[in-house]
């Protein structure tokens, strides 16, 4: 098994997610977070995730007593072979970490960023030598969402993404290359599209905040599970694919785009979005709410999956 003992930086609930996981894909992990209740609540987390994990088949391998947990972020990667850096999105604080680990890093280890919003190129500045970086953005929660994007880029060391990106393969991910540094890379800037427009229709008296969530899960998010919006554009046209569908709505589109709205996220929009929130919520609690997503996740794994083996 390549990189059977690796290190998560960072015990948020997006380094918990991703030790959860590589856990289960029977590898040991290294934990690291300066907070003292770090142990806790990992495990606490862990034991939350390891039966949905186990229904999505993913656990026959793995132990979820195989971690542990230090203080010290140069102690939790040592002898690790590949390093998951889920820090505060702060460009101080990842420097900071990176320069104090470097020295310590396994020869040929390869450290992956989980960072949503700051860039490879931002980030490599850490590191005297960052060639063995790369960006490996997940999607929340990590063990549950499949999508891993990847990105390497001049700076880095020939086939350390192409590693990394067989690694997230092998613990049950699906990979995407990212080519282009680009803020939010691939999506987070088709999610903030979206949204967008959600926001529009809301302000522009539409439909309410719930309404359009509704339009997205019992439209358009069905079938996104299944396919991407070009692919299944080119099947609604028939056995002319993409070409008649372009041909048949190349104004249709256009108009909609020049009507799409701009609005931005001021503190009148946020209230009315928060409020919109609140009312669609129905009263149910966050927690939830959560384990109503982390259910119905699920449930879209166990039925896609297979299809897509």
């Amino acid at each position: 098994m390549e990189f059977e003992h690796v290190a998560a930086l960072g015990a948020g609930v997006i380094g918990a997610s991703w030790t959860a996981l590589f856990l289960a894909s029977g590898r040991s992990v290294a934990v690291y977070d300066p907070l003292p209740q770090a142990p806790d609540t990992v495990r606490r987390y862990i034991d939350t995730a390891w039966p949905t994990l186990t229904e999505l088949g993913l656990t026959e391998h793995g132990s979820p007593d195989a971690v542990s947990f230090h203080q010290n972020p140069s102690d939790a990667i040592e002898g690790a072979a590949f390093i998951q850096e889920s820090v505060p999105e702060r460009l101080e604080i990842k420097h900071a970490l990176f320069a104090e680990i470097e020295p310590r890093m396994a020869k040929g280890a390869i450290i992956a960023s989980s960072a949503s919003g700051l860039t490879l190129g931002q980030m490599q500045p850490g590191f005297a030598d960052p060639s063995r970086l790369v960006l490996g953005h997940p999607f929340n929660p990590p063990h549950l969402v499949p999508l891993v994007e990847v990105m390497g880029n001049a700076a880095t060391a020939p086939g350390v993404a192409d590693a990394a990106a067989r690694f997230y393969e092998a613990v049950g991910k699906v990979t995407i290359r990212v080519y282009r540094e680009m803020p939010g890379h691939v999506a987070n800037r088709l999610q903030a599209a979206v949204w967008r427009e959600a926001i529009h229709l809301v302000q522009s008296g539409v439909a309410s905040v719930g309404d359009v969530d509704k339009a997205i899960t019992a439209g358009p998010g069905l079938r996104w599970a299944a396919m991407g919006p070009t692919t299944l554009f080119s099947l609604g046209a028939g056995p002319g694919g993409m070409q008649a569908f372009c041909d048949h709505f190349r104004d249709t589109f256009n108009g909609w785009w020049d009507d799409l709205g701009k609005p931005y996220l001021d503190d009148e929009t946020i209230a009315m979005i928060v409020d919109g929130a609140e009312e669609a919520a129905r009263g149910a609690s966050h927690a939830d709410l959560s384990a109503q997503r982390d259910a119905m996740i699920t449930a879209l794994q166990k039925a896609l999956c297979p299809l897509r083996d």
